[in-house]
């Protein structure tokens, strides 16, 4: 019997059929396993055994069932409303039966086949951030750092390179036998608004004050490893058993800038992420064949991936004057070169190298206890994507020779412009020009700031204020009027004693015919113009016309200069990711 003519309405696959249900005797009309079963009168044996004997009941039928052999029944015919009831010549008294659009059948398919992509492709998603999760390495930032970093704030990342030589190919380089100690160090700063950042290298050579750091023990105890005095700023990492958690408080010691986060890279992770990326292209000024870091390449721009990037950033003696310095240029045209790479169009829309780069930075980082989760690397990692490479400046801690040595080995940071470098990123300063609204609204301000400082300066006799704490260390109004009376000669001042409310920045207050004497306060604290603030004055405890200082979380100090720089001292080294500078 033809299966496919039998029982067709407009709504029934073609695959559907009739079937012999075994426990019924009957005959059911097969529908998906959601639809109900529809039993049909079928051929029923009587009490006497024989088919469709008179007087055997039957179920009650609402059609006629079409002709059929002799000795057994048919399923009735279903039809549609409307339809013709007379059998059409030549189809044996059956009615045709309308066939599935193909489009509808294929739309069918094509829901269940997505539906099924969906479910697949959301459980391989997680089981690919488990695995991910898992390639992540993590070590703990033992209080060093802030907590992390936050959406709506400047953010401050370490990256620490170290010279450990594990990995295969990895022992042919230098001292096979390093614990691995800060050998290249970059501060990143990236603006609040995102529009700029800075990357700051600190020389490894440079001699800092290592402070005491307390150190997580693979026990889960701490131990406190003792600080250290002038030594080289390499020894903060792997020396008697520091951890990254001591570089990031040198750093802070150093800087006066605290890290939110820290990112650790061996020699591996130089190799695995520019493979992972496809190279980058490097310039060289000369021809470099060097014995030391294995790095043989001609002038000109060059593509360069694993051993060869990884020997690029560790050449030194080739370039420049031979030392550390001269190969921190080399590093930061890298570090520009694989910016540029990672945000770009051939990476970011590239699935495959996405995904390598996700299991090239996972496995080649090793991260502080905040960061040990793939979505809060993804956060960070899109916080980062919102800067433009013109607006992203490499800058080295301004140096000079250590006075101290005969053979000159090491560096001091230069107090002349280093504490500027390092004011300007604690106050969130573009070293980058940015966009143009931005600039010409700053300018207007830094113009009118700078106004509030130009004419005449009261003697400091002259000077009546009132010093309130809003916000500094406590003690601070007190230690400030000590200093200004006994060292400074401001005599008519006092103190405030507490603001109503804490300020991030220091200010003074003051009316217009005291101009003269807060432009000689401002000379005296080191205040910039726009810490000034005309207004009106207010009444001392003697009852005369006083400015108001209110020193804020700023204040460093009684003498410390409280105007934070606007812009890079002279003889700074910098460059921004987005140039391509040949290395010399």
């Amino acid at each position: 019997m033809d299966a496919q003519s039998r029982g067709r309405a407009d709504n029934i696959d073609p695959a559907d059929q009739w079937v012999l249900n075994p426990n019924t005797g009957e005959y059911e009309l097969r529908l998906s396993p959601s639809a109900p079963q529809s039993p049909v009168p079928g051929p029923r044996r009587a009490a006497d055994g024989r088919m469709g004997a008179p007087g055997t009941p039957r179920a009650p039928r609402s059609r006629t069932a079409s002709p059929a052999a002799p000795g057994r029944e048919v399923p009735p015919q279903r039809r549609r409303r409307g339809a013709p009831e007379e059998p059409l010549p030549g189809r044996r008294g059956r009615r045709p039966v309308k066939k599935k659009s193909k489009a509808k059948k294929a739309l069918l398919w094509t829901g269940g086949t997505m539906a099924f992509v969906l479910v697949a492709a959301a459980g391989a998603a997680y089981f690919y951030i488990e695995h991910l999760n898992g390639n992540i390495t993590s070590v703990a930032d033992d209080g060093a750092s802030t907590g992390g970093f936050q959406k709506d704030k400047a953010i401050n990342i370490l990256l620490i390179g170290t010279d450990k030589r594990t990995g295969a190919g990895n022992e042919g380089y230098g001292d096979a036998g390093s614990v691995g100690h800060a050998d290249t160090t970059i501060l990143l700063h990236v603006s609040k608004d995102r529009s700029n950042a800075t990357a700051l290298s600190i020389p490894r050579d440079l001699i800092v004050d290592v402070p005491d750091c307390p150190t997580t023990q693979k026990d889960g105890s701490t131990e406190v490893i003792p600080g250290t005095q002038d030594v080289r700023f390499n020894t903060s990492l792997g020396q008697d058993g520091r951890t990254p958690s001591c570089t990031v408080r040198t750093v802070t010691e150093l800087t006066g800038v605290q890290a939110d986060n820290f990112m650790v890279a061996d020699f591996n992770a130089v190799k695995t992420l520019t493979s992972a990326v496809g190279g980058v292209d490097v310039c060289l000024a000369k021809d470099i064949n060097d014995p030391d870091s294995h790095l043989d390449l001609k002038a000109g721009t060059q593509h360069i991936s694993g051993e060869t990037a990884l020997a690029f950033v560790r050449t030194r003696h080739a370039v420049g004057f031979g030392g550390d310095l001269s190969r921190i240029t080399l590093q930061q045209q890298f570090l520009s070169a694989l910016m540029r790479k990672l945000k770009s169009n051939d990476t970011l829309t590239d699935p495959s190298k996405m995904i390598k780069l996700a299991e090239a930075g996972t496995k080649a980082l090793t991260v502080d206890s905040q960061l040990d989760d793939i979505t809060k690397l993804k956060d960070l990692g899109m916080e980062l994507g919102k800067l433009n490479t013109k607006n992203l400046s490499f800058v080295t801690v301004p140096v000079i020779d250590n006075p101290a040595e005969k053979v000159k080995a090491t560096v001091v940071p230069n107090e002349a412009t280093a504490p500027q470098v390092f004011d300007m990123i604690k106050n969130d300063v573009s070293f980058t020009e940015v966009e143009a609204q931005k600039k010409e609204k700053a300018g207007k301000q830094a113009a009118a700031a700078a106004a509030r400082l130009k004419g005449t300066k009261a003697d400091a006799s002259e000077v009546r204020v009132r010093v309130l704490n809003g916000g500094a260390p406590a003690g601070s109004a007190q230690e400030t009027l000590t200093w200004l009376q006994n060292d400074k000669g401001v005599l008519k001042s006092e103190n405030g004693g507490n603001a109503d409310a804490e300020l991030s920045k220091t200010t003074l207050e003051y009316a217009p015919d005291q101009a003269d004497q807060a432009r000689r306060l401002a000379d005296i604290m080191g205040l910039s113009g726009a810490a000034m603030k005309p207004g009106e004055s207010v009444t001392n405890s003697q009852g005369l016309p006083a400015m108001t200082l209110t020193l804020g979380k700023d204040f460093e100090g009684a003498g410390a200069s409280l105007g934070a720089p606007t812009k890079a001292p002279e003889g700074v080294d910098q460059s921004t990711a987005d140039k391509v500078e040949c290395a010399k």
